[in-house]
């Protein structure tokens, strides 16, 4: 064996193969009594542990085989397209939501600066007499940008959490089993390519008792296999409605929270320049000027 497969066949027997557990007796106290058995609990341990050895050795060579793009898999025309188009949008999802919360971090910063320059034009309202109108509408009108873009800022936060929760609990949940499939499929495609040597052999006293053992572990995989696979289908299919469902309400209620800030916050400027107007456009009362005076 070469360098590169027994490393391919160690790091495949960390990833995917799972060693057999092995039953620990716990101690008691008192007599003991012992019973007999046919069986040795040595050979028997020793042989899960061959047949693990052999099960991660035939994996790690399709894995490899795989790779090299020299061995042969099977693909699911219907399942594996859908895999792959949820990966790309997990990966979308996960840039979309790291914008957000930039967003919302910017906006918070921009929330906060907002309402230290509406207390400046607070306390300016107070020292100023003569400009207290104007200072004052300033200060009324940055602490109300600032109240409604705080009121944003929740309003995206709850998207964030909600898409983290999408993302990185229920896609990731599916992803795990996406895993666990890969594995199955690996090894299901290594029995089926030791059989199909099998066959190509000469049948004789000494090939046939192989190749009927091969026929059985290999449907045997077969059915795991199978099973996974439809399994995973049924779950894609539902994440799928509920990745919809979640995403229909999120959209729609981060939109109307935007477009509720933005009415809110041109609606109140609006009027505030209204009534501005409406005070400039009275005869002025302000003291006359000293070279007036002079």
């Amino acid at each position: 064996m070469c360098l590169e497969t027994l490393m391919g066949f160690c790091l495949y027997s960390l990833l995917f193969i799972s060693p057999p557990d092995f039953p620990v007796t716990p101690q008691k106290l008192g007599p003991v009594v012992i019973q007999g058995n046919n069986k040795n609990p040595a050979s028997e341990k020793l042989e899960r542990v061959r047949k693990w050895s052999i099960t991660a050795y035939k994996c790690t060579k399709q894995a490899l085989s795989e790779k090299l793009g020299r061995g042969s898999r099977t693909v699911d025309l219907d399942l594996e397209p859908r895999l792959d188009l949820l990966k790309d949008d997990r990966q979308r999802y996960n840039n979309m939501t790291k914008l957000a919360q930039t967003l919302a971090s910017q906006i918070a910063q921009f929330t906060v600066t907002q309402k230290t320059l509406g207390d400046a034009f607070n306390e300016l309202s107070v020292k100023s007499p003569m400009l207290h109108v104007e200072f004052g509408v300033n200060a009324e009108a940055q602490k109300f940008l600032s109240k409604s873009g705080e009121t944003l800022v929740d309003s995206i936060n709850t998207f964030i959490f909600d898409m983290n929760t999408l993302i990185n609990k229920t896609i990731e949940d599916t992803m795990i089993n996406t895993k666990q499939y890969e594995a199955s499929r690996i090894e299901y495609d290594a029995y089926r390519v030791d059989l199909e040597e099998l066959n190509l052999k000469p049948r004789d006293e000494a090939t046939l008792p192989k190749l009927e053992q091969a026929q059985e572990v290999f449907q045997s995989q077969r059915e795991k296999y199978l099973k996974m696979r439809d399994d995973l289908s049924v779950k894609v299919k539902l994440l799928e409605e509920n990745r919809v469902k979640v995403l229909h309400n999120q959209l729609w209620l981060l939109h109307s929270a935007v477009a509720a800030h933005c009415l809110s916050c041109h609606s109140f400027l609006q009027q505030n320049i209204q009534e501005i107007g409406e005070n400039l456009s009275k005869p002025s009362t302000d003291a006359p000027s000293w070279l007036e005076e002079s």
